[in-house]
């Protein structure tokens, strides 16, 4: 079985309190991203479940991938063999682009069908929020606004698919703690679900990242690129969740080659077109 699991973005994000069990209450949109990683699931008569990565390095230990507690997520309580994964990573580590829990939510969906659970999706989702806080939003993968921690979803008419979408990735990495540590939460003055339904032009004026302040003070960098994308004629530019890639939403098809100065270029397009 071949999967392939999209990237997000977040259009605004508000980090509106601090939980006394230590995690934030945000909003934001998210919105899928078709940038992917592609998924081979086949089963196997091995003891263990297996993966296999190309393309883009992962760090830390493989067994604490989110693909293989995906599969050990399920086997606890259903009979489904071991199976092999691999994977090709395209989707840049640590960019805010949800790519490792976008793995992990995909395996789930293809362990479901693959092996005939007949899994609801509001099942699915309650697997995928015990491996981590972006992963249930990647089985309904339709655009949504997101609060509590990032899970609780209600959906958001938005349709980006006639705008040119660029994702530029420098070689920066920003720790969820770093991100964390710089941001005070606050109640924000703007409504998100209703700004988002604004035209998008006016969402430069209205809807911002919160992580970015601090995060632009210690990466000047990554403030760079957002102004240099509207300069070259973006709509709406932004970090996504807590970086280090910065987006521009584009009116049209736009030469960014100068960009390459900046880190990798991505040029996010639909498996259709």
């Amino acid at each position: 079985m071949i999967l392939f699991a999209n990237a997000k973005i977040n259009i605004g994000l508000q980090v509106i309190a601090k939980r006394t069990d230590g995690y934030h209450e945000l909003n934001s949109v998210f919105y899928p991203l078709p940038l992917y990683d592609i998924i081979e699931l086949l089963e196997t008569d091995k003891e263990q479940s297996t993966l296999t990565v190309q393309g883009e390095r992962i760090p830390g230990d493989q067994a604490d991938n989110l693909c293989l507690r995906a599969h050990a997520l399920l086997k606890k309580e259903f009979d489904i063999p071991s199976v092999t994964i691999d994977l090709i990573k395209q989707i840049p580590i640590g960019a805010g682009l949800g790519g490792g829990s976008a793995d992990a939510s995909f395996v789930l969906k293809g362990l479901n069908e693959l092996f005939k659970l007949n899994l609801t999706d509001l099942q699915l989702k309650e697997y995928a929020a015990q491996l981590g806080a972006d992963c249930p939003f990647f089985i309904g993968n339709t655009p949504v606004f997101a609060t509590g921690i990032g899970t609780d979803f209600k959906t958001v008419s938005l349709d980006l698919s006639e705008y040119y979408i660029a994702v530029i990735m420098p070689d920066i990495h920003v720790s969820t703690a770093e991100a964390y540590k710089g941001v005070k939460p606050k109640a924000s003055d703007v409504n998100l679900e209703e700004a988002i339904r604004l035209p998008i032009q006016e969402w430069k004026f209205l809807i911002r990242n919160d992580f970015e302040d601090n995060i632009f003070d210690n990466h000047p960098l990554l403030k760079e690129i957002k102004e240099a994308l509207y300069q070259k004629g973006a709509i709406y530019a932004s970090m996504s969740g807590s970086g280090a890639a910065i987006y521009g939403i584009f009116w049209k098809k736009t030469d960014l080659s100068e960009f390459s100065r900046y880190g990798k270029i991505y040029y996010p397009v639909a498996l259709t077109q």
